[in-house]
């Protein structure tokens, strides 16, 4: 099911792309190795992003949840829990 665009998403999700790109130390501890946790929920946040951001809303349920606004954030969340715990 195709919606219009949600742009809260979509934004978030670029800026995610875009900062990963620029500064890839967001995803790293400090030590230089990598932050796969911080990573993972990072790259989740982008993906639920970019589908729901683009209008795409899945029919199955679980796949709506995943990909909904709500999931973004609460990704974007952990993902800051995690880097600020470091």
């Amino acid at each position: 099911m195709n919606k219009p665009l949600h742009w809260p998403s979509l934004m978030v999700a670029l800026l995610i792309m875009l900062g990963g790109t620029v500064y890839p130390w967001w995803m790293t501890q400090h030590d230089g190795r990598p932050d796969h946790a911080v990573a993972t929920a990072l790259l989740m946040a982008m993906s639920a992003g970019f589908v729901r951001g683009v209008g795409f809303i899945p029919d199955a349920r679980l796949w709506r949840w995943m990909f909904s606004q709500w999931a973004c954030l609460g990704w974007l969340l952990v993902a800051l829990g995690l880097k600020l715990s470091q």
